[in-house]
Protein backbone atom coordinates (compact mmCIF):
# COMPACT_ATOMS: atom_id res chain seq x y z
CA UNK A 1 0.00 0.00 0.00
CA UNK A 2 3.32 2.30 0.28
CA UNK A 3 4.51 1.88 -2.99
CA UNK A 4 0.69 2.61 -4.35
CA UNK A 5 0.88 5.87 -2.01
CA UNK A 6 3.68 6.92 -2.79
CA UNK A 7 3.28 6.05 -7.19
CA UNK A 8 -0.02 7.94 -6.83
CA UNK A 9 1.73 11.39 -4.90
CA UNK A 10 3.25 12.02 -8.09
CA UNK A 11 0.76 14.14 -9.35
CA UNK A 12 -0.77 15.57 -6.35
CA UNK A 13 -1.60 19.52 -6.60
CA UNK A 14 -1.05 19.18 -10.85
CA UNK A 15 -4.03 20.10 -12.28
CA UNK A 16 -6.56 17.25 -14.11
CA UNK A 17 -5.42 15.60 -17.22
CA UNK A 18 -1.39 16.13 -16.70
CA UNK A 19 0.58 13.41 -17.99
CA UNK A 20 2.49 11.48 -15.56
CA UNK A 21 3.74 8.02 -16.21
CA UNK A 22 3.36 6.81 -12.23
CA UNK A 23 5.21 3.01 -12.75
CA UNK A 24 8.62 2.23 -12.66
CA UNK A 25 11.28 3.77 -14.37
CA UNK A 26 12.28 2.10 -17.36
CA UNK A 27 14.89 2.70 -20.08
CA UNK A 28 13.52 0.28 -23.22
CA UNK A 29 11.79 1.18 -25.98
CA UNK A 30 8.28 1.20 -26.66
CA UNK A 31 6.82 -1.43 -29.12
CA UNK A 32 3.71 -0.77 -30.95
CA UNK A 33 2.12 -3.56 -32.94
CA UNK A 34 -0.54 -2.87 -35.46
CA UNK A 35 -3.03 -5.94 -36.56
CA UNK A 36 -4.80 -4.71 -39.20
CA UNK A 37 -7.80 -7.42 -40.88
CA UNK A 38 -10.88 -7.88 -42.38
CA UNK A 39 -12.89 -10.98 -43.06
CA UNK A 40 -10.67 -11.71 -46.60
CA UNK A 41 -7.04 -9.89 -45.37
CA UNK A 42 -4.94 -9.59 -42.41
CA UNK A 43 -1.47 -7.15 -42.07
CA UNK A 44 0.80 -6.89 -39.02
CA UNK A 45 3.28 -4.24 -38.39
CA UNK A 46 5.69 -4.10 -35.74
CA UNK A 47 6.96 -0.53 -34.92
CA UNK A 48 8.73 1.93 -32.38
CA UNK A 49 7.48 4.97 -34.41
CA UNK A 50 3.92 6.05 -33.07
CA UNK A 51 3.33 8.14 -36.48
CA UNK A 52 3.35 4.78 -38.37
CA UNK A 53 -0.46 4.32 -36.23
CA UNK A 54 -2.16 7.50 -37.78
CA UNK A 55 -3.47 6.21 -41.13
CA UNK A 56 -4.98 3.05 -39.66
CA UNK A 57 -7.53 5.71 -37.80
CA UNK A 58 -9.45 5.74 -40.72
CA UNK A 59 -9.65 2.51 -42.34
CA UNK A 60 -12.37 0.80 -43.12
CA UNK A 61 -10.79 -2.31 -41.79
CA UNK A 62 -10.76 -3.17 -38.09
CA UNK A 63 -6.85 -2.04 -36.47
CA UNK A 64 -6.08 -3.34 -33.32
CA UNK A 65 -3.10 -1.14 -31.88
CA UNK A 66 -0.97 -2.61 -29.32
CA UNK A 67 1.52 -0.52 -27.07
CA UNK A 68 3.65 -2.20 -24.77
CA UNK A 69 5.63 0.43 -22.52
CA UNK A 70 3.80 3.59 -20.74
CA UNK A 71 7.32 5.22 -19.88
CA UNK A 72 7.60 7.46 -22.58
CA UNK A 73 4.46 9.99 -21.98
CA UNK A 74 5.12 11.68 -25.48
CA UNK A 75 4.19 8.28 -27.09
CA UNK A 76 0.69 8.48 -25.13
CA UNK A 77 0.12 11.91 -25.55
CA UNK A 78 0.27 11.74 -29.73
CA UNK A 79 -1.68 8.75 -29.51
CA UNK A 80 -4.02 10.54 -27.82
CA UNK A 81 -4.08 13.85 -29.94
CA UNK A 82 -4.46 11.81 -32.69
CA UNK A 83 -7.44 9.42 -32.05
CA UNK A 84 -9.14 12.23 -29.75
CA UNK A 85 -8.85 10.41 -26.67
CA UNK A 86 -9.91 13.10 -23.52
CA UNK A 87 -6.92 13.76 -21.34
CA UNK A 88 -8.38 12.41 -18.27
CA UNK A 89 -8.41 9.01 -20.07
CA UNK A 90 -4.41 9.64 -21.03
CA UNK A 91 -4.17 10.34 -17.11
CA UNK A 92 -5.82 7.25 -16.00
CA UNK A 93 -3.80 5.14 -18.64
CA UNK A 94 -0.52 6.51 -16.81
CA UNK A 95 -1.82 5.84 -13.47
CA UNK A 96 -1.36 2.13 -13.75
CA UNK A 97 -3.03 1.84 -9.84
CA UNK A 98 -6.49 3.03 -11.62
CA UNK A 99 -9.68 0.92 -10.32
CA UNK A 100 -11.47 -1.01 -13.02
CA UNK A 101 -13.80 0.96 -14.51
CA UNK A 102 -15.25 1.62 -18.28
CA UNK A 103 -16.50 5.29 -19.68
CA UNK A 104 -18.49 6.17 -22.87
CA UNK A 105 -17.40 9.33 -24.39
CA UNK A 106 -19.53 8.40 -27.65
CA UNK A 107 -17.35 8.19 -30.31
CA UNK A 108 -15.58 5.30 -27.99
CA UNK A 109 -15.10 3.54 -24.61
CA UNK A 110 -12.29 3.27 -22.42
CA UNK A 111 -12.68 0.62 -20.13
CA UNK A 112 -9.36 -0.73 -17.81
CA UNK A 113 -8.84 -3.74 -15.63
CA UNK A 114 -6.08 -5.61 -14.36
CA UNK A 115 -4.16 -8.82 -16.15
CA UNK A 116 -2.70 -11.32 -13.61
CA UNK A 117 -0.23 -13.67 -14.71
CA UNK A 118 1.52 -16.57 -12.00
CA UNK A 119 5.14 -16.97 -12.15
CA UNK A 120 6.14 -20.54 -11.30
CA UNK A 121 9.94 -19.71 -11.06
CA UNK A 122 9.57 -17.25 -8.52
CA UNK A 123 5.91 -18.36 -7.38
CA UNK A 124 4.34 -14.83 -7.49
CA UNK A 125 1.36 -13.32 -9.02
CA UNK A 126 2.35 -10.91 -10.91
CA UNK A 127 -0.37 -7.97 -12.11
CA UNK A 128 -0.10 -5.33 -14.80
CA UNK A 129 -3.02 -3.05 -15.76
CA UNK A 130 -4.15 -2.82 -19.43
CA UNK A 131 -6.18 -0.14 -20.63
CA UNK A 132 -8.54 -0.70 -23.71
CA UNK A 133 -9.92 2.11 -25.93
CA UNK A 134 -12.71 0.75 -28.19
CA UNK A 135 -13.47 2.57 -31.35
CA UNK A 136 -16.06 2.15 -34.30
CA UNK A 137 -12.97 1.04 -36.27
CA UNK A 138 -10.29 0.43 -34.09
CA UNK A 139 -9.31 -1.10 -30.36
CA UNK A 140 -6.02 0.17 -28.78
CA UNK A 141 -4.81 -1.05 -25.73
CA UNK A 142 -1.95 -0.09 -23.52
CA UNK A 143 0.49 -1.83 -21.54
CA UNK A 144 2.89 -1.69 -18.79
CA UNK A 145 5.10 -3.83 -20.25
CA UNK A 146 6.25 -6.46 -23.17
CA UNK A 147 4.72 -9.67 -22.91
CA UNK A 148 1.08 -10.49 -22.57
CA UNK A 149 -1.58 -13.32 -22.70
CA UNK A 150 -2.90 -11.98 -26.08
CA UNK A 151 -1.37 -14.51 -28.34
CA UNK A 152 -4.13 -16.55 -28.48
CA UNK A 153 -6.29 -13.61 -30.34
CA UNK A 154 -3.31 -12.62 -32.62
CA UNK A 155 -3.57 -16.57 -33.57
CA UNK A 156 -7.34 -16.35 -33.99
CA UNK A 157 -6.81 -13.38 -36.39
CA UNK A 158 -3.47 -14.65 -38.09
CA UNK A 159 -5.38 -17.69 -39.40
CA UNK A 160 -9.33 -16.63 -39.40
CA UNK A 161 -10.20 -18.55 -36.57
CA UNK A 162 -14.04 -18.04 -35.31
CA UNK A 163 -15.91 -15.28 -35.99
CA UNK A 164 -13.15 -12.31 -34.99
CA UNK A 165 -12.22 -11.74 -38.23
CA UNK A 166 -15.97 -11.21 -39.10
CA UNK A 167 -16.61 -8.94 -36.68
CA UNK A 168 -16.43 -5.59 -35.84
CA UNK A 169 -14.18 -3.66 -33.53
CA UNK A 170 -16.26 -4.46 -30.40
CA UNK A 171 -15.45 -8.24 -30.77
CA UNK A 172 -12.29 -7.46 -30.83
CA UNK A 173 -12.68 -5.86 -27.31
CA UNK A 174 -14.78 -9.17 -25.82
CA UNK A 175 -12.04 -11.13 -27.09
CA UNK A 176 -9.64 -9.48 -24.98
CA UNK A 177 -11.54 -8.91 -22.15
CA UNK A 178 -12.40 -12.44 -22.23
CA UNK A 179 -8.78 -13.88 -22.39
CA UNK A 180 -7.64 -11.85 -19.38
CA UNK A 181 -10.93 -13.00 -17.17
CA UNK A 182 -9.74 -16.52 -18.40
CA UNK A 183 -6.50 -15.99 -17.40
CA UNK A 184 -7.94 -15.76 -13.78
CA UNK A 185 -8.44 -19.20 -13.76
CA UNK A 186 -5.17 -20.28 -14.26
CA UNK A 187 -3.83 -18.08 -11.26
CA UNK A 188 -6.69 -18.88 -9.39
CA UNK A 189 -6.11 -22.50 -9.67
CA UNK A 190 -1.76 -22.17 -8.92
CA UNK A 191 -3.24 -20.43 -5.85
CA UNK A 192 -5.41 -23.28 -5.11
CA UNK A 193 -2.53 -25.51 -5.23
CA UNK A 194 -0.92 -23.93 -2.74
CA UNK A 195 -4.19 -23.35 -0.22
CA UNK A 196 -4.48 -27.48 -0.54
CA UNK A 197 -0.77 -27.64 0.12
CA UNK A 198 -1.00 -25.76 3.28
CA UNK A 199 -3.85 -27.61 4.19
CA UNK A 200 -2.44 -30.72 3.82
CA UNK A 201 0.34 -29.66 6.00
CA UNK A 202 -1.66 -28.49 8.65
CA UNK A 203 -3.96 -31.69 9.09
CA UNK A 204 -1.11 -34.10 9.02
CA UNK A 205 1.47 -32.01 11.16
CA UNK A 206 -0.15 -30.86 14.87
CA UNK A 207 2.93 -28.97 15.36
CA UNK A 208 3.05 -26.44 12.56
CA UNK A 209 6.63 -24.29 11.64
CA UNK A 210 6.82 -20.78 11.72
CA UNK A 211 7.10 -20.53 7.99
CA UNK A 212 3.86 -21.89 7.46
CA UNK A 213 1.87 -18.97 8.99
CA UNK A 214 3.68 -16.33 6.69
CA UNK A 215 2.49 -18.54 3.65
CA UNK A 216 -0.85 -18.53 5.35
CA UNK A 217 -0.65 -14.70 5.47
CA UNK A 218 0.81 -14.10 2.33
CA UNK A 219 -2.00 -16.24 0.34
CA UNK A 220 -4.31 -14.23 2.23
CA UNK A 221 -2.56 -11.07 1.07
CA UNK A 222 -3.07 -12.08 -2.59
CA UNK A 223 -6.54 -13.56 -2.16
CA UNK A 224 -7.98 -10.29 -1.00
CA UNK A 225 -5.78 -8.47 -3.55
CA UNK A 226 -7.11 -10.38 -6.39
CA UNK A 227 -10.60 -9.95 -4.92
CA UNK A 228 -9.87 -6.32 -4.93
CA UNK A 229 -9.08 -5.88 -8.36
CA UNK A 230 -11.60 -8.26 -9.72
CA UNK A 231 -14.85 -7.11 -8.13
CA UNK A 232 -15.17 -3.96 -9.97
CA UNK A 233 -14.54 -6.10 -12.96
CA UNK A 234 -18.55 -7.39 -12.59
CA UNK A 235 -19.81 -3.75 -12.87
CA UNK A 236 -17.46 -2.50 -15.66
CA UNK A 237 -19.29 -5.85 -17.75
CA UNK A 238 -22.33 -5.62 -16.89
CA UNK A 239 -22.03 -1.80 -17.85
CA UNK A 240 -20.20 -3.19 -21.75
CA UNK A 241 -23.43 -4.86 -21.47
CA UNK A 242 -26.43 -3.20 -20.90
CA UNK A 243 -24.57 -0.30 -22.63
CA UNK A 244 -26.85 1.29 -25.14
CA UNK A 245 -23.88 3.03 -27.07
CA UNK A 246 -23.85 2.34 -31.23
CA UNK A 247 -20.45 0.89 -30.24
CA UNK A 248 -21.52 -2.14 -28.86
CA UNK A 249 -23.72 -4.50 -31.03
CA UNK A 250 -25.93 -6.92 -29.24
CA UNK A 251 -24.16 -9.73 -30.78
CA UNK A 252 -21.50 -8.98 -28.66
CA UNK A 253 -23.40 -8.47 -25.87
CA UNK A 254 -24.36 -12.33 -26.11
CA UNK A 255 -20.64 -12.72 -25.30
CA UNK A 256 -20.09 -10.31 -22.50
CA UNK A 257 -22.99 -11.90 -20.77
CA UNK A 258 -20.60 -14.98 -20.94
CA UNK A 259 -17.78 -13.07 -19.38
CA UNK A 260 -20.14 -11.42 -16.79
CA UNK A 261 -20.41 -14.96 -15.44
CA UNK A 262 -17.08 -16.06 -15.59
CA UNK A 263 -16.23 -13.34 -13.08
CA UNK A 264 -18.67 -13.82 -10.86
CA UNK A 265 -17.08 -17.64 -10.76
CA UNK A 266 -13.89 -16.07 -9.97
CA UNK A 267 -15.40 -13.73 -7.63
CA UNK A 268 -17.37 -16.70 -5.79
CA UNK A 269 -13.81 -18.89 -5.82
CA UNK A 270 -11.80 -16.17 -3.89
CA UNK A 271 -14.48 -15.77 -1.27
CA UNK A 272 -14.22 -19.59 -0.84
CA UNK A 273 -10.52 -19.17 -0.76
CA UNK A 274 -10.78 -16.38 1.97
CA UNK A 275 -12.85 -18.20 3.97
CA UNK A 276 -10.45 -21.52 3.87
CA UNK A 277 -7.47 -19.66 4.62
CA UNK A 278 -9.59 -17.90 7.53
CA UNK A 279 -10.13 -21.84 8.66
CA UNK A 280 -6.29 -22.36 8.24
CA UNK A 281 -5.25 -19.42 10.22
CA UNK A 282 -7.80 -20.36 12.89
CA UNK A 283 -6.45 -23.95 12.77
CA UNK A 284 -2.81 -22.74 13.18
CA UNK A 285 -3.67 -20.61 15.72
CA UNK A 286 -5.49 -23.69 17.77
CA UNK A 287 -2.68 -26.07 17.05
CA UNK A 288 -0.20 -23.54 18.28
CA UNK A 289 -1.98 -22.69 21.67
CA UNK A 290 -3.10 -26.72 21.97
CA UNK A 291 1.46 -27.20 21.93
CA UNK A 292 1.33 -24.45 24.74
CA UNK A 293 -1.49 -26.04 26.60
CA UNK A 294 0.44 -29.40 26.47
CA UNK A 295 3.60 -27.65 27.73
CA UNK A 296 1.84 -25.70 30.37
CA UNK A 297 0.03 -28.83 32.11
CA UNK A 298 3.47 -31.22 32.53
CA UNK A 299 4.98 -28.05 33.73
CA UNK A 300 2.41 -28.12 35.79
CA UNK A 301 2.25 -31.55 36.87
CA UNK A 302 5.68 -31.70 37.43
CA UNK A 303 5.06 -28.19 39.85
CA UNK A 304 2.68 -30.22 41.34
CA UNK A 305 4.36 -33.24 42.35
CA UNK A 306 7.39 -31.13 44.07
CA UNK A 307 5.08 -28.96 45.94
CA UNK A 308 5.03 -31.80 48.93
CA UNK A 309 8.69 -32.51 48.58
CA UNK A 310 9.65 -29.41 48.71
CA UNK A 311 7.26 -29.07 51.64
CA UNK A 312 9.08 -31.62 53.90
CA UNK A 313 12.43 -30.85 52.65
CA UNK A 314 11.96 -26.96 53.74
CA UNK A 315 10.75 -28.39 57.36
CA UNK A 316 13.88 -30.55 57.89
CA UNK A 317 15.89 -27.70 56.23
CA UNK A 318 15.34 -25.86 59.38
CA UNK A 319 17.74 -24.91 61.76
CA UNK A 320 15.83 -26.09 65.59
CA UNK A 321 17.67 -27.52 68.51
CA UNK A 322 14.94 -30.22 69.23
CA UNK A 323 13.90 -32.15 65.91
CA UNK A 324 13.78 -35.96 67.64
CA UNK A 325 13.39 -36.84 64.36
CA UNK A 326 17.04 -36.04 63.04
CA UNK A 327 17.88 -38.35 65.71
CA UNK A 328 16.29 -41.46 64.92
CA UNK A 329 18.66 -44.32 62.86
CA UNK A 330 15.79 -45.09 59.82
CA UNK A 331 14.98 -40.97 59.82
CA UNK A 332 16.76 -40.92 55.96
CA UNK A 333 15.41 -43.83 55.05
CA UNK A 334 12.01 -43.18 56.17
CA UNK A 335 11.71 -39.83 54.85
CA UNK A 336 12.53 -41.11 51.12
CA UNK A 337 9.89 -43.44 51.55
CA UNK A 338 7.52 -40.95 52.32
CA UNK A 339 8.58 -38.63 49.15
CA UNK A 340 8.85 -41.04 46.96
CA UNK A 341 5.14 -42.68 48.00
CA UNK A 342 4.07 -38.78 47.91
CA UNK A 343 5.03 -38.93 44.44
CA UNK A 344 3.60 -41.98 42.92
CA UNK A 345 0.15 -41.47 44.92
CA UNK A 346 0.01 -38.04 42.67
CA UNK A 347 1.05 -39.17 39.66
CA UNK A 348 -1.75 -42.23 40.27
CA UNK A 349 -4.50 -39.78 40.96
CA UNK A 350 -3.08 -37.44 37.82
CA UNK A 351 -3.43 -41.29 35.75
CA UNK A 352 -6.74 -41.68 36.84
CA UNK A 353 -8.32 -37.93 36.32
CA UNK A 354 -6.75 -38.52 32.35
CA UNK A 355 -4.70 -35.63 32.95
CA UNK A 356 -1.19 -37.23 31.73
Amino acid sequence: MRYISRKKSKDVGLPPGSLVYQGEKRSEDVKITVIDYSEKSVQEMVTKNVEDCFPFKDQPSVTWINIDGLHKVDIIEKIGEHFDLHPLVLEDILNISQRPKTEDFENYIYTVLKMFTYNKQENETNIEQVSIVIGSNFVISFQEKEGDIFDPVRDRIRFNKGHIRKMKSDYLAYSLIDTVVDNYFIVLEEIGEQIESVEDELSKNPDPEPETLQTIHGLKRDVLFLRKSIWPLREVINTLNRNESRLIYKTTQLFLKDVYDHVIQTIETLDTYREMLTSMLDLYLSSINNRMNEVMKVLTIIATVFIPLTFIAGIYGMNFEYMPELYWKWSYPILWMIMVSASLFMFAYFKKKKWL
